[in-house]
């Protein structure tokens, strides 16, 4: 009990500072929470969606997506007839079926020709109004589409495009471009996370999504009363043979969820790593904060040891505090944590993805997760400062001799810390030269956590060298203001050592990651120059195809000398030694793409894998299947009426960014085995204009693709930028999520100095009592904590310079071979760590700035 009301004692004498701390555990154990609500409400909002919209069993087509997406390469949705619909109403255990028609390959515009699609990425679902939709959409206004010139649009886009009724929409589908009036508008019953949707009428359905009658994407069977989904399929299954898909409600909601899983776990797992960062760097916050406080309370410890209390009694003395600080900075944290789940809620709602505060869920374990890694963490944190305490014998810390063998430590440290730092730089040479980047990527983690953890335990003898530099370059000058900020942060380089690598995890991160991202886009830019040939570059929005009609229209604008068509397929191939590999990429392009895409070839020319019934592989697959020049595969194309026999006459080379691993034929030949009416779309065109006539072909281009606005075209400046912008709008991402980690890396620094102010009291008084003023104390603070965030920024920028480059050794075996420092960003971030040491000074200097000088000296 004694040991406790001590504890409780010491806790509230400090509570400003363990405040501070307090802070740190409430941001680390927030993100985590917020991150574990916010997740946990997206699967719960989209398992009650899946739920809600599935049928009893599904019926559709055998090579359809389990998901729904529309996966044909024609553009258009695999179908099934309806003389189906017959069978499997005449199955034991069914109620009704109704056969519907919907694909996502649609791109529908306002009266304007601007986009209705989501920008969230979210899927544009266009299909035919049905018993299964009245069930879980509420018609809010007008009526559902009755005939061809109707179509209903989903509340939510409604609102997002100020859509009315009467309101033209196009919809642009590989079967043409059809027009319709808003004719009503429907809620969900459940939450819409992003989708758009737009219903018509099912023979409206049939002909604009299909183009032919008597056809359907998918049919909804409803159960008979008592009998079960899995039955249901049994008896459908039966009925129809093996030539469709039948999937229970279960399995098509489970299909769903499985599909937009993995993007939510990249979301989960890397929220949550950022959140380990704040954690790691809360930790050095921690550690000061109890070792200047075990530090400041000496000579209180050696009494109470002197009077009986036992070492084990002092180190459990502290550990408590640390406990009552993990318990109150954890319960604020997830609370905290509920709020920041509703505003990540809020962002993605303004991002395009919806999401209702009627699904948030806090499931039992994210609070009890979140008490125990705070609780945790911040005891285990304080652990090393309480052993320190309870080693001190009672006559030491009466004469306040301070922690013994504290050189001999320094010595150890420095050697741990050396060996660490060594072995993580030979692992970072050993993942650069690897030979394979899943070799290499193992040796460049091993080497990220070694030299991490060396510059942390080998910081203090690092801070006693770099300090005394950093006085030299920007402390003297402001004469002995500036010596004396230059002894303050020497006086404990553990202290500065330790507050400094708070502020070099963050950096570190944000420079290996500038580095990389900028290698990318200067490797990039570099292969787009040297194997580009082409001036415009046509491509799709959302993993959309071209269509006819749009091919159409580029191929008349005037001044253009050639337009290569790009059709990628999938095909099984048989190849010489025996193997038949199903579902096998295979582009067919015109002869022209061996112009527009100069691709390097170990065998052969590629311009003549677009001779008559010939092809090329890349070269790691005539490596593993012994094909050379000469060499004949059989191709049997998708959807194709018979196997091609296709001879090789070119093999590529794999030391290529763009295009890498593509096999080519041209467009003739596969279209000599496969139909019209099954050839796979455009993902994307190459066009070249007349000499001298660049900037008239692109405007023209611009204008004749306006009706088409799923098209961007693009120039090579475009195209470039649009490259640097996706990986800076990434990076931006990132830096968010670590300006957490520096915020309270930043709260380390103010502690520190704070704690260090009082240490100080009786020398500031000192120092004020023979003639120093309050602006030269304050600029003294200023300059120390200017100097402890220049010193970790100098050691951040460095190793995530070193973690960067090593990352870009490995990038250059995927062909990524530029490596560029990105040096205005890393001026900009170590300028900017001086301005946080200001901001971070600016409290304790405000506060000791108003100290009482004869009460300053006063203090024992």
């Amino acid at each position: 009990m004694t040991v406790l009301k001590t504890s409780m004692r010491n806790f509230f004498a400090h509570k400003g500072r363990m405040a501070l701390s307090a802070v740190a555990v409430l941001l680390s154990v927030a993100f985590v929470c917020g991150t574990l609500v916010f997740t946990d409400t997206m699967n719960t909002t989209f398992d009650k969606l899946f739920q809600a919209t599935a049928s009893d069993v599904t019926v559709s087509a055998k090579g359809s997506s389990d998901t729904g997406q529309t996966t044909s390469r024609t553009g258009k949705p695999p179908v099934i007839p309806a003389s189906v619909i017959g069978r499997i109403r005449g199955a034991h255990g069914v109620k009704s079926a109704e056969g519907t028609v919907f694909s996502t390959s649609v791109t529908v515009v306002d009266g304007d020709k601007d986009k209705l699609s989501p920008s969230s990425g979210a899927p544009t679902i266009v299909g035919s109004w049905n018993g299964n939709d009245a069930r879980t959409m509420k018609i809010t206004t007008g009526t559902a589409p009755k005939g061809p010139d109707d179509v209903m649009v989903d509340a939510d886009t409604a609102d997002k495009h100020d859509l009315k009724l009467g309101d033209e929409i196009g919809l642009i589908s590989a079967v043409g471009t059809r027009h319709a009036r808003v004719s009503g508008i429907a809620a969900f019953k459940v939450t819409n996370p992003g989708a758009a949707i737009f219903y018509l009428d099912t023979k409206t359905a049939q002909r604009a999504l299909v183009g032919e009658s008597g056809v359907y994407t998918n049919v909804n069977v409803t159960a008979a009363e008592g009998v079960s989904d899995a039955r249901l399929k049994k008896d459908v299954a039966a009925a129809l043979g093996h030539a469709y898909k039948v999937q229970t409600a279960k399995e098509v909601a489970d299909a769903n969820q499985k599909s937009v899983q993995s993007f939510l776990n990249v979301m989960k797992y890397a929220m949550l790593g950022f959140a380990g960062i704040a954690f790691l760097v809360g930790i050095f916050l921690i550690i000061n904060t109890f070792s200047m406080l075990v530090a400041q309370r000496t000579r209180e410890i050696g009494l109470m040891r002197a009077i009986g209390s036992s070492r084990k009694q002092v180190n459990r003395s502290v550990l408590l505090e640390a406990l009552l600080l993990g318990v109150i900075g954890s319960a604020l944290g997830v609370g905290a944590g509920v709020g920041i789940a509703v505003g990540l809620m809020k962002l993605m709602g303004q991002m395009g993805m919806h999401l209702s505060t009627d699904d948030l869920t806090v499931a039992w374990t994210t609070p009890a997760l979140g008490l125990l890694l705070g609780v945790v963490v911040t005891v285990l944190a304080a652990y090393l400062p309480a052993r320190r305490a309870g080693k001190i014998s009672p006559m030491a810390a009466l004469r306040d001799a301070g922690t013994p063998a504290d050189a001999k430590a320094g010595i150890v440290r420095a050697v741990v810390g050396l060996v660490l730092t060594g072995a993580g730089a030979w692992s970072l040479y050993v993942a650069a030269t690897a030979d394979k980047a899943t070799t290499g990527s193992g040796w460049l983690g091993l080497g990220v956590v070694l030299t991490l953890i060396g510059f942390v335990v080998v910081g203090p003898v690092l801070a006693g060298g770099l300090v005394r530099v950093l006085g030299v370059v920007i402390l003297r000058i402001f004469g002995p203001v500036g010596r004396m900020a230059e002894r303050n942060a020497l006086r404990n380089p553990r202290r500065t050592g330790a507050t400094g690598a708070a502020l070099m995890i963050g950096l570190a991160l944000v420079a290996c990651l500038s580095v990389v991202g900028s290698s990318m886009v200067a490797s990039a830019t570099d292969q787009l120059d040297k194997t580009v040939g082409t001036d415009f570059i046509i491509t799709p929005d959302n993993e959309q195809l071209i269509k006819a009609k749009e091919v159409a229209a580029v191929k008349s604008v005037p001044g253009l000398a050639r337009v290569t068509e790009y059709r990628p397929t999938v095909a099984a191939f048989t190849t010489p030694d025996g193997k038949t590999l199903e579902k096998t990429d295979i582009t067919g392009a015109d002869p022209s793409y061996a112009t527009d895409l100069r691709t390097k070839t170990v065998a052969g020319d590629l311009k003549d894998a677009y001779l008559p019934d010939s092809m090329s592989v890349h070269e790691a697959f005539a490596e593993d299947h012994g094909i050379h020049l000469g060499s004949r595969i059989t191709v049997a194309f998708q959807n194709g009426t018979k196997a091609a026999h296709l001879t090789v006459r070119a093999i590529t080379s794999d030391d290529t960014v763009i295009d890498k691993g593509a096999m080519y034929t041209s467009v003739a030949t596969m279209a000599k085995y496969v139909p019209a009416d099954q050839m796979p779309l455009n993902q994307l065109l190459f066009a070249s204009a007349e000499d001298g006539r660049q900037a008239a072909a692109y405007k023209a281009l611009k204008t004749a693709l306006h009706d088409y606005p799923e098209l961007t075209v693009r120039d090579q400046t475009d195209y470039k930028k649009a490259l640097k912008d996706q990986i800076g709008q990434l990076l931006n991402m990132i830096y968010g999520l670590l300006a957490l980690a520096i915020i309270v890396a930043v709260l380390g620094v103010v502690n520190t100095l704070a704690l260090s102010v009082v240490e100080r009291t009786r020398e500031i008084g000192l120092m004020r009592a023979i003639g120093l003023s309050r602006r030269q104390l304050r600029r003294m603070i200023r300059l120390e904590s200017v100097v402890i965030a220049v010193f970790g920024a100098l050691l951040g920028l460095g190793l995530g310079m070193g973690w960067g480059a090593t990352a870009q050794k490995l990038l250059a075996l995927q062909g990524l071979k530029v490596l560029e420092i990105p040096w205005p960003t890393i001026v900009a971030v170590f300028v900017g760590s001086a301005f946080v040491g200001l901001f971070a000074a600016l409290i304790p200097a405000f506060r000791a700035g108003r100290m009482n000088v004869l009460n300053a000296i006063a203090t024992e």
